[in-house]
């Protein structure tokens, strides 16, 4: 009874100076971080924190984590705007018109109201809406608003135009858009290679 009580304070102060020994060990890592050890001229450090972090990731300095160790995994897998054939074609397409909104994320694009100097009374409006990031077909949802005004501003008519316009477009952008990929394969074949 007794050795048992002996042993399990001995082994209870073990354990407790392991933990002061690690808890020490981890506080000096990140104190060697800021200076203390060794001096830091406050002239050769940049005052703005972007610069900083350039500075110390040119310099190896600094802790990442990665999320696969700490049980997170992957977090996602992103399809950004510039190798995303269909948005890049639809933009170029429709490049000389000026943007009210454009979403990537939504899949949506919408233009101002357009309208040429020849028929200033008259303007257009082209909505693109991403169904898809294949290229085919039905992956677009375009949408052509057609205003026509008076001689005063103030009295204007708007329709949503269908038809010839609209299947223009959409023709126009799928054969951009298929060669955008086609380059984008050139591209990762070359690589390869």
């Amino acid at each position: 009874m007794f050795n048992n009580y002996i042993s399990n304070f001995i082994l209870k102060n073990f354990l407790n100076k392991i933990n002061q020994f690690i808890i020490l060990f981890t506080l000096l890592i990140f104190l060697s971080q800021c200076g203390i050890w060794r001096p830091v001229d406050a002239r050769k450090i940049p005052g703005n924190a972007k610069e900083r972090t350039k500075k110390n990731l040119e310099e190896g300095k600094g802790i990442t984590f990665n999320s696969s160790l700490l049980g997170g995994g992957k977090s996602g897998d992103f399809s950004f705007a510039s190798s995303n054939e269909l948005w890049r074609a639809s933009l170029d397409t429709i490049d000389f018109m000026p943007l009210a909104s454009v979403n990537y994320s939504g899949g949506i694009i919408v233009t101002d109201w357009y309208s040429s100097k020849e028929n200033p009374n008259e303007s257009i409006k082209i909505s693109i809406r991403f169904l898809s990031n294949e290229i085919r077909s039905d992956a677009l949802d375009i949408k052509v608003f057609n205003r026509k005004c008076s001689n005063n501003s103030l009295n204007c008519e708007t329709i949503e135009t269908e038809g010839v316009l609209v299947l223009e477009l959409n023709k126009k952008i799928l054969k951009t858009a298929a060669l955008y990929k086609e380059e984008n394969k050139n591209k990762e074949n070359k690589k390869k290679n």
